[in-house]
């Protein structure tokens, strides 16, 4: 299905936000807040284009997604970039790989998202950083009305005039009807063992960028007295 929409992806997706892709990509880039010469892994990255930023800024960002159509257009547009084949539950990277590991709206189509979570986890370092933006649930009540009705009925209308393959955002439309709210993911998230999880609504509610820590390892007997023997010998 993200094989055959990979061409127009990233201009049909500009369309159904009405504009407002770019700026909530802004926001997950200021979350994840790394620096030059740092990793970073970006899922579900599709073509790339939320992987530009941090390759503009000389981070080292590894582009990863299951899709191999989508990759193909992003290695065309972005030689520089590193993509990846990977699949979200099973990433092919060792412990401890990144600094940081992020995934925009892309969470919603893993097959086990909390494997997904839990995945994240284990390849980031000790004290590093995840931050996930996802479509949720607007907390006004009657603007959470028409931003369904719209999802429903407008999102697979426009699609239909501007992706060539507009079945797939039916799909999408369904997807994001039945994701958690916001409460529901962070609970996922800490569950996973992530700490100091947190999350910020965009727009209403209509995107919720979380951001967790993967805490430091706990202290063994066994460390602890290695450390305790390495301070002796240092006095």
């Amino acid at each position: 299905m993200f094989d055959d929409v990979a061409p127009r992806y990233d201009l049909v997706n500009d369309v159904l936000s009405l504009g407002q892709t770019r700026s909530w990509r802004r926001t997950v880039v200021n979350a994840v807040g790394v620096r030059r010469g740092q990793r970073v892994l970006d899922l579900a990255a599709g073509t790339g284009t939320s992987s530009e930023p941090y390759a503009n800024a000389g981070v080292h960002v590894v582009a990863c997604d299951f899709s191999l159509g989508m990759l193909r257009v992003g290695k065309r547009r972005r030689p520089d970039i590193d993509f990846v084949a990977g699949d979200a539950t099973a990433l092919p990277f060792a412990d401890n790989s990144f600094d940081a590991t992020t995934i925009s709206f892309g969470l919603r189509n893993v097959n086990e998202p909390r494997k997904a979570i839990a995945e994240m986890l284990r390849v980031t370092r000790p004290g590093g950083k995840m931050v996930i933006a996802e479509f949720s649930q607007p907390v006004f009540g009657p603007f959470r009305t028409v931003y369904t009705e719209y999802l429903m009925r407008a999102l697979p209308a426009v699609a239909r005039k501007t992706s060539s393959n507009p079945d797939a955002y039916v799909y999408l439309a369904e997807s994001i009807r039945a994701w958690p709210n916001q409460e529901d993911l962070a609970a996922w998230i800490g569950e996973a063992g992530w700490t100091n999880v947190e999350y910020r609504n965009l727009t209403g509610g209509i995107v919720a960028v979380h951001r967790a820590t993967k805490p430091h390892a706990p202290e063994t007997p066994a460390t602890a007295k290695l450390r305790r023997r390495s301070t002796r010998a240092a006095t």
